[in-house]
């Protein structure tokens, strides 16, 4: 079967992120731990990961930006993941507020790249 259909239904959608790490190895464990995230090696210098829904790469070639995108997960269990963040090593950068449709916090990982994680309120 052809995937040509599947990847027309992906015409600008974000098909896949890289984030910079300095330690593969804390970074599969990090999301591993906290989010579940899959992993598959390209070599000792480049790992793919799956969330279940989108692929990524972890890059130890880029440097982190401050101030850059911000990745936004969502949890159904907010606290619990907050709790997983700090479990596994993660930095908690803005603590859990609430906004017009849920609440969310940030973090950073092991490498400094900060994302947010929300849920329903």
């Amino acid at each position: 079967m052809s995937t040509a259909p599947q990847q027309a239904e992906q015409h600008h959608r974000i098909d896949y992120i890289e984030l910079p790490v300095k330690d593969m190895a804390e970074a599969k464990r990090f999301y591993g731990a906290v989010f579940g995230w899959k992993f598959e090696d390209y070599g000792p210098q480049y790992t793919s990961f799956m969330d279940g829904r989108l692929r990524g790469g972890f890059n130890p070639e880029l440097a982190v930006v401050k101030g850059g995108a911000l990745i936004i997960l969502y949890s159904k269990d907010l606290e619990a993941t907050h709790a997983k963040v700090r479990e596994a090593g993660g930095r908690i950068v803005q603590d859990t507020f609430s906004f017009p449709g849920g609440k969310r916090f940030h973090f950073t990982d092991p490498t400094g790249n900060e994302l947010a994680v929300w849920g329903d309120p």
